[in-house]
C-alpha cells in the first residue's frame, strides 16, 4: 500500500475574516464553523522529529496519524490516518503501547473548498493566524494559491515546528499549547 502524501502550502500572518470573504467571493464554501481542535504528539524515536504519532479530535471526528517530514516541498509529508471514536481511549492505549504525549496543542480551525482545494484558516497560540491549502497536485495547491491572489513566493510547506521558529518559539519545548 503507498504512502499517501500531503500536498500542501501554508500563507501566513492572515487576517482570517478578509481570507474567509475572498475565498468566498471566489466561489468557494465554507464546509465547518470555527472549531477547536485538541491534539497529543508523540515521539516514535525520541529527539527525531520528522516522525510523529498524533492523535487528534476535531470536534466531529477523532484520528490517529502517523506523519513523516521529508521535505520541505509542497509533497514533501506523507502521513498514514486512521478514525478512531475516543479520544481518551486511544491517548490510553497508545500509553499501554509504551508512547507518552511529548505535547498537547490546541488550535482553531474554519474549513473551505474552491475549485477541488480543501482550504483550513487555523489559528494557533502564540502565532498569526495562517491559511493551509491542500490539493491534490503541488500544481493545484500553486493554482489555488493563484486565484486567492497569493504567489508561489508567498508559499511555505513548512511544518508546524517550523512556523513557530519563524517567530522564534521553541514548539518542541511547549508541552502544553493551550488558548
Amino acid at each position: 500500500m503507498p504512502v499517501p502524501v500531503e500536498h500542501e502550502a501554508k500563507v501566513l500572518d492572515i487576517a482570517p475574516d478578509a481570507i474567509a470573504t475572498l475565498i468566498l467571493n471566489k466561489g468557494g464554501r465554507q464546509v465547518s464553523e470555527t472549531k477547536l481542535m485538541r491534539r497529543y504528539v508523540y515521539d516514535i524515536t525520541p529527539g527525531d522529529q520528522s516522525k510523529w504519532i498524533r492523535l487528534r479530535e476535531t470536534g466531529s471526528e477523532t484520528t490517529l496519524c502517523v506523519k513523516e517530514i521529508r521535505s520541505d516541498a509542497i509533497d514533501g509529508t506523507h502521513e498514514v490516518e486512521v478514525t478512531v471514536d475516543d479520544f481518551a481511549g486511544t491517548n490510553e492505549l497508545l500509553g499501554l503501547l509504551g508512547f507518552t504525549p511529548k505535547s498537547y496543542q490546541e488550535n482553531r480551525r474554519t474549513s473551505f473548498l474552491l475549485d477541488g482545494a480543501r482550504l483550513e484558516i487555523d489559528e494557533w497560540p502564540l502565532i498569526p493566524p495562517y491559511l493551509e491549502i491542500e490539493a491534490d497536485a503541488p500544481d493545484d495547491v500553486v493554482r489555488t494559491a493563484s486565484l486567492l491572489g497569493f504567489g508561489e513566493d508567498q508559499l511555505t510547506s513548512e511544518n508546524t515546528i517550523k512556523v513557530y521558529a519563524r517567530y522564534g518559539i521553541e514548539l518542541a519545548a511547549i508541552n502544553n499549547l493551550r488558548f
